[in-house]
């Protein structure tokens, strides 16, 4: 099966290496999607452990088409019932159109669904569905007249984990905040701290990935229903194993993961998502103004999502406080920075050109993912030992 992971604009990169890190081939890299090679088991272990995906899409075909008449006998050409029983609720979800000669949502929603009634009525030999059954939602691409078809194996977009009940007023979505932990060099025995926290989306992404936690593994998905295509018993062992993966010997005196916010009652919230995703025992949150920032310890590593001044009275702001991150990140010696703005002076408030300055899409927000550098720790004399040995 041909399987289709969409994501933010940018961050292809890291999706990629998450597939295949998965044990599964890379088929095709394009601009927001990774398409990838895999069996039925593929599509339970896509849902549940990749952490920068939107979500698993499994393709049903391609064709060009450039009039609505060709769309039309396109999709009805594609082979629907292999997929869709005689009871399924099927319907085009979602269109999106780029460089081509047909652009209208709704049009191409409306012709492709009674294309693939035609081909499944002369399939199954009736004129009229009742669509009582399972969900096949369908999600198609068009660019430069080029159509992709695909069934949503996902539903809810897999970036609502399901542990961020209560949410801040701008909230950085899970998968991309994931994705910026893994475009840093952190990893888990290393200072983690983010001094404008909100919901705790950051510190939690961090915590789980240090405890091996499957950001699918409290949720549900469509696919999980459809068991002509997947069988249940896919499901289970592919939970069995996100469960067996869990690093349940991780203790909360190892991990030195931290978060802030100004808001007391963002701090209670950060806690209570921390709580409901399993991670609250590994994360220390505190009502704590960016300007108190600081840490004994040499080495650690600032990630996180400042304001962007969204109002006008809090873009009038943003000089003073992205000066005040600036100094209270040169007082830290020997850490690293990694910060994501849409704001067009970071840089020159911070105070610090950045080492490496990466555009990543968040919707349709351009924003910079500032990358500063600091110098990697000397190696432990238990490393080094064990590398002069090999």
């Amino acid at each position: 099966m041909r399987l289709i992971a969409p994501c933010h604009f940018g961050l292809e990169a890291v999706l990629k290496r998450e597939i295949i890190d998965l044990g599964y081939e890379i088929d095709q890299v394009s601009d927001g999607r990774v398409t990838f090679l895999g069996d039925a088991q593929a599509i339970c272990y896509g849902n549940i452990f990749l952490r920068t995906a939107e979500r698993v899409l499994l393709e049903v075909g391609s064709f060009h088409a450039e009039t609505f008449e060709d769309l039309f006998q396109g999709t009805r050409s594609l082979p629907w019932e292999t997929f869709i029983p005689k009871d399924g609720k099927f319907w085009v979800t979602k269109a999106a159109s780029v460089k081509s000669k047909l652009f209208s949502p709704s049009d191409i929603q409306s012709i492709m669904k009674k294309a693939m009634v035609e081909r499944l009525k002369s399939h199954y030999g009736i004129e009229w569905f009742s669509e009582t059954g399972e969900e096949f939602p369908v999600r198609v691409f068009l660019k430069n007249d080029e159509v992709t078809v695909a069934l949503d194996t996902t539903g809810v977009s897999l970036h609502k984990r399901g542990y961020r009940k209560l949410t801040a007023k701008a909230p950085i979505a899970e998968n991309l905040a994931a994705a910026l932990i893994m475009l840093t060099p952190w990893k888990k025995d290393r200072i983690l701290v983010d001094p404008f926290c909100g919901s705790g989306t950051i510190p939690i992404e961090a915590a789980m990935m240090a405890a091996n936690i499957a950001p699918g593994l409290d949720r549900s998905f469509t696919a999980e229903n459809w068991k002509h295509i997947i069988p249940s018993k896919f499901w289970y062992d592919c939970v069995e194993d996100a469960n067996d993966r869990i690093d349940r010997t991780l203790s909360a005196e190892f991990l030195d993961i931290q978060g802030y916010d100004l808001d007391p009652e963002m701090v209670r919230i950060a806690r209570e998502n921390a709580k409901l995703a399993g991670v609250d025992q590994y994360i220390h949150f505190q009502t704590r103004d960016v300007a108190k920032l600081s840490h004994p310890k040499k080495y650690g590593f600032i990630i996180t999502n400042p304001p962007y001044g969204e109002r006008l009275e809090e873009k009038q702001a943003l000089p003073k406080l992205y000066q005040t991150i600036g100094e209270r990140y040169k007082n830290l010696d020997s850490w690293s920075m990694f910060l994501i703005t849409s704001y067009e002076n970071a840089e020159h408030d911070l105070g610090r050109k950045a080492d490496k300055n990466r555009k990543i899409y968040n919707g349709m927000m351009k924003t910079y993912f500032l990358q500063y550098n600091g110098p990697k720790p000397p190696r432990r004399e238990k490393d080094a030992n064990e590398k002069s040995a090999n």
